[in-house]
């Protein structure tokens, strides 16, 4: 096979699952490790993929989101790194936090997860988060109101009203994208109050992105990336990526693959 049609067979790959990795590349085209790092690289350079650190996903405008109605408890999908950043998140907690857990799908997979052994007041915007630790003994729950939109969230001046009379231990964000330069950003003007009270109210801010929101810009920047103190991503995220961060002065935590076993192998 030739090398332009190696490079066409890899795009189709990432087209089908929305990543690759290296070690996939070799087996299916019978290549050697510095091949298909090449292959990434001229890839990469004629802006057709993004390199991770082991393998490639597409290099994409930020989506839109999911469609409306549909919420994180309705997505049958649970996605590997998602839950490994969320599991680790929960590990950052202590008895007697008042946490803000986003609306997103790794605040949802925070709130199924949530310790039991510890004494929590959780913040959200979120009423299916709400709901999920309704029943929870150890958990009391200030739910942020306003007008609703469909999916159950709210982000308008009630909401956050209510939050610049809280103070948070730890908030936990996440948004569209996050990239060293432009920020963190999402894809709507309207929230961007909800997300300077958030950020204001909170005396840690610990950014959760996966590396399919790394490196990239949506259209709205919140805010600069240092604004966190903390940001949490996983195993596949491009070193280049994580030492713009790291220069920036924010705490950066990479979770293993090994960590997510560990702990599916303890609750099994």
């Amino acid at each position: 096979m030739f090398m332009e049609e190696r490079h066409r067979a890899i795009l189709d790959l990432l087209g089908e699952n929305g990543s690759v990795s290296v070690g996939e590349i070799q087996k299916k085209f019978g290549v050697g490790y510095e091949t298909v790092k090449r292959d990434l690289r001229i890839l990469e350079e004629s802006g057709l993929l993004k390199r991770t650190h082991g393998g490639a996903i597409p290099l994409r405008q930020i989506a839109s989101g999911k469609p409306p109605k549909v919420t994180e408890r309705d997505l049958m999908e649970i996605k590997e790194n998602y839950m490994a950043i969320a599991i680790y998140a929960l590990s950052m907690l202590e008895n007697n936090d008042v946490i803000y857990l986003p609306s997103a799908t790794v605040g949802y997979f925070m709130a199924q997860k949530l310790p039991e052994n510890l004494k929590l007041r959780v913040v959200t915007n979120s009423i299916v988060i709400a709901e999920e630790l309704r029943k929870r003994d150890n958990v009391s729950v200030i739910i942020l109101g306003g007008e609703m939109d469909q999916k159950g969230h709210c982000y308008d001046a009630i909401a956050i009203e209510t939050i610049r009379r809280l103070r948070f231990d730890k908030c936990f964000l996440t948004s569209a994208a996050i990239s060293a330069d432009f920020g963190l950003s999402i894809q709507r003007t309207g929230a961007i109050d909800f997300w300077g009270a958030l950020i204001g109210s909170a005396k840690q801010v610990i950014g959760l992105y996966p590396t399919e929101k790394i490196g990239f810009d949506s259209v709205v920047s919140i805010c600069p990336a240092e604004k966190l103190d903390v940001l949490v991503t996983d195993w596949e995220a491009a070193e280049k990526d994580l030492k713009a961060f790291d220069e920036k002065g924010i705490q950066v935590v990479v979770v293993e693959r090994t960590e997510v076993t560990e702990k599916a192998e303890k609750e099994a």
